[in-house]
């Protein structure tokens, strides 16, 4: 069974493991088709239309549904690789032990955000970005430089687990409920905010061109799991016959073979450290 593991208790095998799968993955060209594909919902989810990666209830089994995919690809590389988690709430500043040359590397420079050390600094040539939104073919970051707020505190976490209703209408960015507060069109903001913090690509569409985009989406994920053991009585919903979103029993794009029902059980797949 994969245990996906807090990013701060690493060994420095397991980072050296993590960083060499993602660098075989991106050699491939494989790493680039799930850069592709997130982009392609962010940029066609929309408030008025349909919605399936983001904006909606599926925001949260749709990218379970991702990282398992991605996860798959990279124990396919190396059989002892598991995503890790970012807990934000926790390693909070651009000094945590994630931004390390060991590991992610840290911000950019101040030019132009170029991030110039670690194992995805353009220097290595391990990491061209080739799907993106500019002519700009490097990681970029500015660690707290966006948007003017610091990242969630565990008090803001706790709050948007005290929501005890999963979504509800009008099911958009405009929605009350725990899914919209968690991805962050409302109230405290804990997803959105993360990706803004981060900066560079992470704020952009092309975001998992950043791979502190799958430790940050770990956590988010961790976050729907420690939501569903606090609220056993609070299912999804929509549960059917809801125009432009994904009911409980609808499939999802671009799998097709997959329904949130399907997906609301993360220990067939994995536990977490915590467990």
């Amino acid at each position: 069974m994969t245990v996906r593991k807090n990013q701060a208790t690493l060994t420095a095998d397991e980072k050296r493991r993590f960083v060499d799968a993602l660098v075989a993955l991106k050699r491939s060209g494989r790493y680039d088709a799930f850069v592709t594909t997130h982009n392609a919902f962010i940029m066609g989810d929309t408030d008025n239309g349909e919605r399936t990666g983001h904006r909606s209830p599926s925001f949260l089994p749709w990218h379970r549904r991702f990282l398992l995919e991605f996860e798959q690809a990279l124990q396919a590389v190396d059989p002892s690789v598991a995503l890790p988690y970012w807990d934000w709430s926790t390693d909070r500043t651009a000094r945590a032990s994630l931004w390390a040359p060991d590991f992610l590397g840290g911000s950019g420079r101040s030019l132009d955000g170029r991030v110039m050390d670690g194992p995805f600094a353009a220097s290595t040539g391990n990491w061209p970005v080739n799907v993106r939104v500019d002519s700009r073919t490097y990681l970029r970051r500015t660690l707290g430089g966006g948007g003017g707020r610091d990242l969630p505190t565990r008090a803001e976490v706790d709050s948007v687990l005290a929501m005890s209703t999963y979504d509800m209408a009008p099911w958009n960015s405009a929605s009350d409920g725990f899914r919209n507060h968690l991805e962050g069109w409302r109230g405290v903001n804990l997803h959105n905010r993360v990706h803004v913090w981060v900066g560079g690509q992470m704020a952009t569409g092309v975001s998992p061109n950043d791979p502190v985009f799958w430790l940050h989406h770990a956590y988010i994920d961790k976050l729907w799991a420690q939501w569903q053991s606090r609220h056993p009585g609070s299912g999804y919903v929509p549960t059917g016959g809801t125009p432009n979103v994904i009911d409980l029993n609808d499939t999802m794009k671009p799998w097709n073979d997959v329904r949130p029902a399907d997906l609301l059980d993360h220990t067939a797949h994995y536990t977490f450290d915590t467990a």
